[in-house]
């Protein structure tokens, strides 16, 4: 059986009441509220294992259920938070790539300027120590390469992952549902 990458995923939740959800000692109003610690690793943990252009729907099973069903709220709030990670990978992204060409011309810059001197040394004359100081000045030259070429072949793709994933959980399908009895039903007053 293939699996597209298009997948939809279902993440579930189950938590005593919605204030677990989210973090409390934000301040601001539930559909702008950072979630809770451990409901965000949760979430991304789970998120992660699959690929990229996967599609969510999460789920939170609530054992008390307040007054007003809460999914419009949850929605919000899991969309809104989701968004700004994702925002803040592509920034992540972006200051990186930035870095690495700052890097890379200053790698450049410096490689050019060994080679430039081990060529001179090897006009100057032979004997050991400028053999060794030579090959010192090779080597060191290409180190310095290091760094732009880890940013530039490893680095940036899980960033940009990650932020494919958030952007994919920031629009997120979300329910939330009485562990109790299925969908979410309000107590009688």
């Amino acid at each position: 059986m293939t699996r597209s990458h298009n997948d939809v995923h279902r993440i579930e939740l189950r938590l005593d009441e919605l204030s677990q959800l989210f973090n409390s000692m934000d301040p601001t109003p539930f559909h702008h509220k950072a979630l809770d610690h451990d409901a965000e690793k949760f979430i991304e943990s789970w998120a992660l294992e699959f690929p990229q252009a996967s599609r969510f729907h999460i789920t939170i099973h609530l054992t008390q259920l307040p007054s007003e069903d809460p999914t419009e709220l949850v929605t919000e709030a899991i969309h809104n938070y989701f968004t700004y990670k994702a925002d803040l990978s592509r920034r992540m992204v972006t200051i990186l790539l930035r870095e690495g060409r700052t890097s890379l011309l200053i790698g450049i810059a410096f490689l050019s300027s060994c080679l430039l001197v081990a060529d001179l040394l090897t006009l100057l004359a032979g004997g050991a120590f400028l053999k060794i100081l030579r090959e010192g000045l090779t080597i060191g030259g290409w180190v310095a390469m290091w760094r732009p070429m880890q940013i530039f072949l490893y680095e940036w793709w899980p960033l940009m992952r990650r932020h494919r994933i958030f952007h994919n959980l920031g629009l997120a399908q979300v329910r939330v549902l009485s562990s109790e009895t299925g969908p979410a039903k309000r107590p009688h007053s």
